[in-house]
Order: structure tokens, then C-alpha cells, then sequence
């Protein structure tokens, strides 16, 4: 059997194992494994297998992983969460739909040191859902914001699936960060104006707060500088080129501890049981990273990646239909599967057409996030509805996602203008010291 045939094989196998409800990492790491000893023996793909293990784990650049969950770990046990939403409510709550406004705030500032998306919904929903409840606001309305505001913490740096897609396709970290900030920002805004338009055509969807004052915006301040001081240290050090990503990661951890301690927040029940989640977090997705390797070293050996690279650019079809296609393909996946499994599943195969193609790295990197920020609110998977879900029980599935559409129509529209306007993305890491 040619390596080619066995490829395609282990992929489809793959595929099977996702579907029975094998994790992620050990269906790619069992095809990639598989598929290799079959092409070059047992022992020698044993040996690969020890040696892209062992390497992920000792490699210094990877590193970047556990620092940045450690930060976003930190920041996220030591409360952070509920001052950055009295914060933007106090900003924004008097607008129409403020509250819902305060929620994508809040979850932009906080996704902006968590970067998870994850993290960010349940976190949110915590704290946000009980407020706008209070204030009667729609449940379509309020799981609605908090589901959508929750994807942008995959977006904005720092963010984790951006640093894996930048070890996977050996492009720069720091720019991919650096390239997240003004779609991460112009997503935040989209996120609002959806708010506004949806409360102005249905204004009981969400009422008005209350008015506050100068004085009242300017002291509700005092309870975020720590958050603003440590997000402008880490992405400015990258900026400024004072910090690699890696030293910078490791800073914001420290900092996101100190910032703990300040609070009054840290206790050594609290450190152990972040060190604890950190670890278990970062064996998750180390798990998951040498799986794809593992499975990207299959890809290269069957020369499936060439293949299908080859055959995709002798369509002659001009380049920009055929990003549009695979855009197209993510967006179907994305409602299939989560966004760490989409990128790292598709990421080998797709990347090496997008170079033939022309496209940049870096570009690429952040529309196939923004497209995952999509998968995780579209139906019929969508992992930050469930998450919602799993927080307010009684509203029902139903109910999220009809909250969620406008968001979706929004997302779709934001990506659309990356895709026409690529300096968007790329103009800010150019700039970079």
C-alpha cells in the first residue's frame, strides 16, 4: 500500500475515533502513530514518537503555554472578574441594553489576561447573568452576550490557540498576538453595535440603567488599573520588543500574582489549587500538541499535505475563491467541533495551500481564530452555549441560541472584512520594534 493510500487511511480512522468519543489528542496521536509504522516499521516511528514527545516537553519556547494559563488562572481565582463588570457598567450601563454592553466589556478585559474562552463564558455568566436577571432583562439577550463576549478570549492576546498555531506552523508568536489586538478590538465594538441595533428594534429586550456621574466613571478606575497595568506591560513588552513572548508570559504570570496579592486574594489554598489547575491544563494541551505533531508527521511522510496542496492549486481557481472555500469548510466545521480541535486538526493540511497560495502566515493565523470564535457559538455544537447552559440551567437550549444568532450574523460580517481588508490584521505587527 503506498504511503499516500495509508494517509488518507489513518485520517479517516481518525475521524472515527473523534466520533466514538476518543479525546482529541489520543485520536491524533493513535492515526499519526499508526499510519507512520505502517510507512516506516514500528520501531522507527516508536522512536518518533518518543522523540516529538520529549521534545514538547523540554522545548523552552513552548513554555509560553503553562505561563500563560498560569496568568489567566491567577487573574481568574483572585476575582478580577466581578470589578471588571461593575466597572463597564458603570461606563456603559445607562445606554440601551448597558448591561449587555458591560457583559462584552467585561469580557473583553478580562479575556484579555484569561485567554481562554472557556474560562471567560463560565466566569462571566457568574457574574453578569444574575445582574441582568435582576434588571429583567430577555434571556435570549443576556445568554446571548455573555456566550458571544466569551469568544473573544481566543482572540485577544494573550491567547492560547494563537500560540499553538504559531508553534504548529513555526510563525512568529508575538506578531500573531500583536496581529490579534485590532480585530479583537473592532470584534468588541461589532459585538455592541449587534447589542444596540438588537435593543433598539426590541427595546424590552433590555432597559436602561441608571445615569451615573464623571466622578463615578472616573473612581470606578481604581478597580481595574491592575488589569490595564498588566495587559499593557505584556503586549507593550512584545510591541516594544523588550520582552520575547516567552519572557513576556512569564512576567504576566508573576504579575497576575502579585496583582493576587495585592487584592488581599491570595491564599496558599488558592496558589496550590492554581498550580494544580495550571498543571492539569497545560498536561491537557500538551496532550493535544504532540498529537498533532504526531499527526502532522504522518501528513508529511504520506505526502498527503503536498497532495492535496498540489491538487487544490491545479484547479487554476484564483486565489481568493479558494480561501474562500476553505474559510467555508471552517465555518462548517466549526459547528461540529471545538476551535483547539479544529485548528490543530486542520491547521497541517490547510497551511502549507495558504503559503503556495500567496496568503500570510500571520493573516491566516487570525481569521482560521476568528472563524473558531464562530464555532463556539453555532449551532449544534457550540461549546460556549453549552457552557451557558451548564450555568443557568432553566433557560433553555433553545432559548441560547436564538440569543446567539445576531452575534453569529455579526461574526460572519467582521470576518468577511478581514478577508477584504488584510492589513487589519497584519499592519500593527509591521509597526513592531
Amino acid at each position: 500500500m503506498d504511503p499516500l493510500t495509508i494517509g488518507v487511511l489513518a485520517f479517516l480512522a481518525m475521524l472515527v475515533l473523534l466520533v466514538v468519543g476518543v479525546p482529541i489528542g489520543f485520536a491524533m496521536g493513535i492515526a499519526g502513530f499508526s499510519g507512520t509504522a505502517f510507512i516506516i516499521g514500528v520501531q522507527p516511528a516508536m522512536r518518533l514518537l518518543g522523540r516529538t514527545a520529549f521534545e514538547s516537553a523540554v522545548t523552552s519556547s513552548l513554555s509560553i503555554i503553562p505561563l500563560f494559563v498560569l496568568m489567566g488562572i491567577f487573574a481568574s481565582n483572585s476575582g478580577l472578574s466581578r470589578e471588571l463588570y461593575g466597572a463597564f457598567n458603570t461606563w456603559l450601563g445607562h445606554r440601551r441594553g448597558g448591561l449587555a454592553l458591560a457583559t462584552i466589556g467585561g469580557c473583553s478585559a478580562f479575556a484579555a489576561i484569561c485567554g481562554s474562552s472557556i474560562a471567560t463564558a463560565a466566569t462571566m455568566s457568574q457574574v453578569a447573568m444574575p445582574e441582568m436577571r435582576r434588571h429583567n432583562y430577555d434571556d435570549r439577550l443576556a445568554t446571548g452576550a455573555i456566550a458571544a463576549g466569551g469568544t473573544i478570549g481566543i482572540l485577544i492576546p494573550p491567547s492560547v490557540i494563537l500560540a499553538l498555531y504559531g508553534i504548529l506552523t513555526e510563525t512568529n508568536i508575538g506578531d500573531l498576538f500583536l496581529a490579534g489586538i485590532i480585530p479583537g478590538v473592532i470584534t468588541v465594538f461589532g459585538f455592541m453595535a449587534t447589542i444596540s441595533i438588537v435593543t433598539r428594534l426590541r427595546p424590552e429586550l433590555g432597559a436602561r440603567g441608571p445615569q451615573t456621574s464623571a466622578m463615578q466613571k472616573l473612581l470606578a478606575f481604581k478597580d481595574v488599573w491592575g488589569m490595564v497595568s498588566l495587559f499593557t506591560l505584556v503586549i507593550g513588552g512584545i510591541y516594544l520588543g523588550v520582552f520575547t513572548p516567552t519572557e513576556a508570559a512569564g512576567v504576566g504570570a508573576v504579575g497576575a500574582f502579585l496583582l493576587a496579592l495585592l487584592r488581599r486574594r491570595m491564599t496558599l489554598r488558592l496558589l496550590v489549587s492554581s498550580l494544580m489547575e495550571t498543571v492539569r491544563t497545560t498536561a491537557m494541551l500538551f496532550t493535544i500538541l504532540i498529537g498533532a505533531i504526531t499527526l502532522n508527521n504522518l501528513l508529511v511522510l504520506s505526502n498527503m499535505a503536498s497532495a492535496m496542496s498540489g491538487w487544490i492549486t491545479g484547479l487554476a481557481l484564483p486565489a481568493v475563491l479558494v480561501m474562500a472555500i476553505i474559510l467555508l469548510l471552517y465555518i462548517l466545521m466549526g459547528a461540529i467541533l471545538d476551535a483547539l480541535a479544529m485548528v490543530l486538526l486542520t491547521v497541517p493540511i490547510f497551511f502549507p495551500i495558504v503559503l503556495n497560495l500567496g496568503f500570510d502566515p500571520i493573516w491566516f493565523g487570525v481569521i482560521v481564530v476568528m472563524v473558531a470564535e464562530l464555532g463556539l457559538i453555532t449551532p449544534p455544537i457550540g461549546m460556549n452555549v453549552f457552557i451557558i447552559k451548564g450555568m443557568v440551567s432553566d433557560v433553555p437550549l433553545a432559548k441560547i441560541y436564538t440569543g446567539v444568532l445576531p452575534f453569529c450574523v455579526a461574526q460572519i460580517i467582521l470576518i468577511a472584512l478581514m478577508f477584504a481588508f488584510p492589513t487589519i490584521i497584519t499592519w500593527l505587527p509591521t509597526t513592531a520594534g
